[in-house]
């Protein structure tokens, strides 16, 4: 049998989730998209992301599965190559959240390390962290556990410190004025600031994964949903308005890959830097061993639904194969692609996901005793926020859009090839 976890439990799976890498990857890049209003993008995609979640809890407690969303797409829509195209676009989002993690460790580790020609320091640390991690999967899944729990506490930790020493900071810092109305980007290019950022929530749907092992599912599911959502909401926006608050935009745009850790410096200097830094470390570290894990196992639960080939369900060194398959493009995708790119190609990934899971919730709102209307917004909202993302990021950013759009047509395509050869 397996061991029931508790509310707590099921919190930290979600938080850890959320709170793993994103925010370290994609702060100052949300800084740059809405300048003064980044405490309202982050905002905005926190609502989507808390809009989305009813759905998940409705069909977490209907079809308690390991599988998670793809069980639910496939509740949805059958096992079919729409269902399939969708499921192998999880697997590959999963693959874009592996490259952000190891791109932000490429960016953080320099300030550490300076033992070769920082040139060429981010392809070899990004590289370096996910053969190590890729490594540690296949030693053992206890040891990546252990790591994701200790993990989660101490990025916790040091974030909150931060959050508490920041706010005191502010107290007479002229930056602060840079958090006014007059300094916010446009309300369309918040809305795109907040989608390229929504990565930075995507992890809320783990819990859907541990549903089945969650104790007296009726209150706990939607309490573990819900109340892991708004806390990562409210401490990103409190890490936000820190953030603006302490540093001119122009230290935020030269320091943009690593922000968090320089807009520690005002309060706590050099040492707060460095403190700062080794969170982000451990973070983008634990969220890449704890991805790995998640994108084999998706590829699995895919393969086993045979929606693609049964070999992936095969093991190799005593793990799926889609482990190795996993490692390999997320080498390729981190070192080939800009970090903006990869952030809005794994947003365009999830949104639509999103907005596919909230259509399920919404098409199964009577099996699942659920609410239609709520569902429905939540699909309507993703579409909406999806379409602004890819028309305002062809203008700055078509490398991305290139990228989500060749991914999403060659998930669908491979299922359509894959039914076709397979009938």
């Amino acid at each position: 049998m397996r061991k029931k976890i508790g509310l707590k439990e099921a919190m930290s799976i979600g938080i850890g989730g959320m709170v793993g890498g994103g925010i370290f990857a994609v702060l100052g890049l949300a800084v740059s998209l809405a300048q003064g209003g980044t405490p309202i993008a982050f905002l905005i995609a926190g609502l989507l992301a808390l809009l989305t979640s009813y759905s998940y809890v409705k069909l977490s407690q209907r079809y308690p599965d390991q599988g998670g969303t793809v069980r639910f797409v496939n509740q949805g829509f059958g096992r079919s190559t729409f269902s399939g195209g969708i499921n192998n676009l999880l697997w590959v989002s999963y693959i874009i959240m592996l490259a952000l993690y190891a791109s932000a460790f490429g960016s953080y580790a320099p300030n550490l390390f300076t033992l070769f020609n920082p040139t060429i320091d981010f392809h070899i640390y990004t590289s370096l962290i996910i053969v190590i991690a890729t490594a540690i999967n296949y030693y053992s899944i206890k040891v990546v556990s252990a790591i994701e729990a200790y993990a989660v506490v101490i990025k916790l930790i040091i974030l909150l410190a931060f959050i508490g020493i920041g706010a005191y900071g502010l107290l007479g810092n002229p930056n602060v004025a840079q958090l006014a109305v007059s300094h916010w980007e446009s309300p369309l290019k918040l809305l795109t600031g907040g989608m390229v950022i929504f990565v930075a929530y995507e992890g809320f749907e783990l819990i859907a994964n541990a549903a089945p092992d969650i104790e007296n599912p009726e209150k706990n599911i939607p309490r573990a949903y819900y109340y892991s959502v708004i806390f990562v909401i409210l401490l990103y926006l409190i890490i936000a308005v820190v953030t603006v608050g302490s540093l001119p935009f122009s230290s935020i745009a030269t320091a943009q890959d690593y922000v968090l850790a320089e807009a520690a410096k005002p309060m706590l200097g050099k040492l707060g830097f460095t403190v700062i830094t080794i969170a982000a470390l451990i973070s983008t570290f634990s969220a890449i061993n704890a991805s790995l894990y998640g994108g084999s196992k998706v590829s699995y639960e895919i393969a086993e639904d045979d929606e693609l080939p049964h070999q992936l369900t095969s093991q190799l060194w005593g793990q799926p194969i889609g482990l190795l398959i996993t490692a390999i493009s997320t080498l390729l995708l981190a070192n080939l692609l800009q970090l903006e790119s990869i952030s809005t190609a794994g947003s365009v990934g999830f949104l639509l996901i999103f907005a596919i899971v909230n259509l399920v919730g919404f098409k199964l709102h009577r099996e699942v005793g659920g609410n239609r209307l709520i569902p429905l917004i939540g699909f309507i909202a993703c579409t909406i926020a999806l379409i602004v993302l890819i028309s305002q990021s062809l203008a700055t950013n078509s490398t991305g859009v290139i990228v989500a759009f060749s991914i999403i047509t060659g998930c669908f395509l491979i299922e359509f090839i894959y039914k076709k050869t397979k009938s």
